[in-house]
């Protein structure tokens, strides 16, 4: 038996179920970076240990919407494009378990002249994530109402907003990425390697909640 019954609710269900574990991972990554600058090594550790266990919590719901999804079952929508939608909203908890990884694979310090930059680079990367959460939010109404009213329009709209949102934070993860360079002659090689692969990876988290909004847009157009 499996832990859903596609008899029972609607395929978008588990999705949300899935969604809501990615969630709590993105969730976590704000607090990771405050402590990393308040130098709360030991929280740290805590809270990386939560991202991995909920981590794991979002693998074994994917691997279940993805056994489970019956392929005769008359879904509203192409088979192919949930399962799609669900490997990129996986992606952003697999990305918050990077970042954990890299927040904790040393006792790390936050440059004092990059550290307001750097959680203001954060808290963009959560806007992207926070619109998507959006548009997810009304996928459910959206197919209710089989893809009419206002719904899909506000969905949409989200979406694009998702969008922007990921190109302001390209801009700042580019101006970060030169003042960290910036400060080579101050900081060891090893701790600017270890920065750059960190806003990198916090850019990937942008990109996967925008690669996902697209997902989104991709079902809502059929």
């Amino acid at each position: 038996m499996g832990i859903f019954d596609w008899q029972e609710q609607s395929p978008f269900e588990p999705l949300a179920e899935h969604m809501k574990h990615v969630r709590a991972c993105v969730d976590l990554v704000m607090p990771m970076f405050e402590c990393v600058r308040a130098g709360e090594h030991e929280r740290l550790r805590q809270l990386t240990g939560e991202v991995f266990k909920t981590e794991h919590e979002a693998d074994k719901v994917k691997t279940e919407i993805r056994r489970t999804v019956p392929k005769a079952f008359a879904l509203p929508v192409f088979r192919g494009d949930l399962l799609a939608l669900v490997h990129v909203q996986d992606d952003l908890a697999d990305t918050a378990e990077d970042l954990a990884v890299q927040l904790t694979i040393k006792q790390l310090e936050m440059p004092a002249a990059l550290a307001d930059d750097i959680l203001t680079y954060v808290r963009q990367v959560l806007k992207v994530c926070e619109k998507l959460y959006e548009a997810m939010g009304l996928l459910t109404d959206v197919v209710e109402a089989d893809f009419a009213g206002p719904r899909g329009g506000q969905a949409l709209a989200l979406v694009g907003e998702a969008e922007h949102e990921e190109w302001v934070a390209d801009k700042l993860q580019f101006k970060l990425a030169q003042q960290l360079f910036a400060l080579e002659d101050e900081l060891k090689p090893t701790d600017i390697f270890l920065w750059s692969g960190i806003f990198q990876n916090l850019g990937a988290l942008a990109n996967h909640a925008d690669k996902t909004a697209e997902r989104l847009r991709r079902m809502l157009a059929r």
